[in-house]
């Protein structure tokens, strides 16, 4: 799914950027975006996750007398990760999520915002714990990381209200035209490259895939007409299209080779086991199911505790 609302360099993107966001302002020059709506749902309230000594047991020595759980995360996907009105604190699905797996653990949580290519290295070179930010479990990741799966999502498009250009996720109608997509996301380095060489095989012409280092660049280039449509996750794009007042919105609600989504680890790591008993335990729980309603994720994105040691786990 991450995959991932909006970074405007003018007055008038700027503008544009409160539009989409509900009633929020966003800046350029730091990447964040704060308002009276930055944390849609933040009165409804999720039941503390219950301590879950058998998952607390595993955990390795090292990180239990540390006392925290280091989450690298990418605020800029909401309603997984974004920031705060303070345009510091990390909120939202994840957000949330993090804070009950360290309540089942016993441990406090850091989130820690990064882009969201530097997550994963950042994991395996030990800078982070874990890294929470809608990972889609592929084989490529697999390679390097663990996996917790706490969710199931696949990708959808954004286009233009109206989709003017009657475009789909269907590789033959985004033949020739400008898809943007995030950095270091599934769509961005397997789905569109694979859906331009299909082009490419029927003779059309490729599709010119632009990357963005950030979702929020990804949806203002749409916005601004500087592509014709973004593909990113279903649930993600959904959510943003609710709130961009008019200004864009899903090509039909087809959810694309939806995936497992999880926690990263090290692969291998010590911690694996700890985080695998903590989501087991979380995603049968009311604290989950609380946080999908809080942020209207969809019942068929939750999973059941036996699809957690799915995605590389052991």
């Amino acid at each position: 799914m991450r995959r991932r609302n909006l970074l405007p360099a003018t007055a008038l993107l700027a503008a544009a950027a409160v539009a989409m966001t509900g009633c929020t302002t966003a800046s350029l020059d730091d990447g964040k975006q704060a308002g009276a709506t930055s944390n849609p749902g933040s009165a409804v309230a999720v039941p503390a996750a219950s301590f879950d000594k058998a998952a607390a047991d595993l955990l390795p020595a090292d990180l239990r007398a540390k006392g925290t759980l280091t989450v690298g995360t990418d605020p800029t996907f909401s309603p997984y990760e974004f920031y705060a009105d303070d345009s510091k604190t990390v909120v939202r699905w994840d957000a949330d999520f993090a804070k009950a797996l360290g309540e089942a653990l016993g441990v406090k949580v850091q989130l820690v915002p990064a882009t969201f290519d530097t997550i994963l290295p950042g994991v395996s070179s030990h800078k982070f714990d874990v890294g929470i930010s809608a990972f889609n479990v592929t084989a490529e990741r697999q390679k390097n990381a663990d996996f917790a799966v706490y969710q199931q999502s696949g990708s959808g498009l954004a286009v233009k209200t109206g989709n003017p250009k009657k475009l789909s996720l269907d590789p033959m109608k985004l033949c020739g035209t400008k898809v943007g997509g995030e950095k270091g996301t599934t769509q961005g380095i397997e789905t569109l490259p694979a859906f331009s060489q299909k082009c490419v095989d029927a003779g059309k012409a490729p599709i010119d895939v632009q990357l963005f280092p950030s979702q929020d660049e990804a949806n203002m280039a749409l916005v601004s007409g500087r592509v014709d449509s973004v593909m990113s996750g279903l649930i993600a794009l959904g959510y943003a299209s609710k709130l961009s007042g008019g200004t864009f919105e899903l090509a039909g609600d087809q959810d694309f080779e939806p995936t497992p989504v999880g926690i990263a680890m090290p692969k291998g790591s010590p911690l694996t086991p700890a985080i695998v008993a903590a989501v087991k335990g979380l995603v049968g729980s009311e604290t989950y199911r609380q946080i999908n309603a809080k942020y209207g994720v969809p019942q068929s994105a939750a999973v059941t505790p036996a699809a957690v040691q799915a995605g590389g786990a052991q």
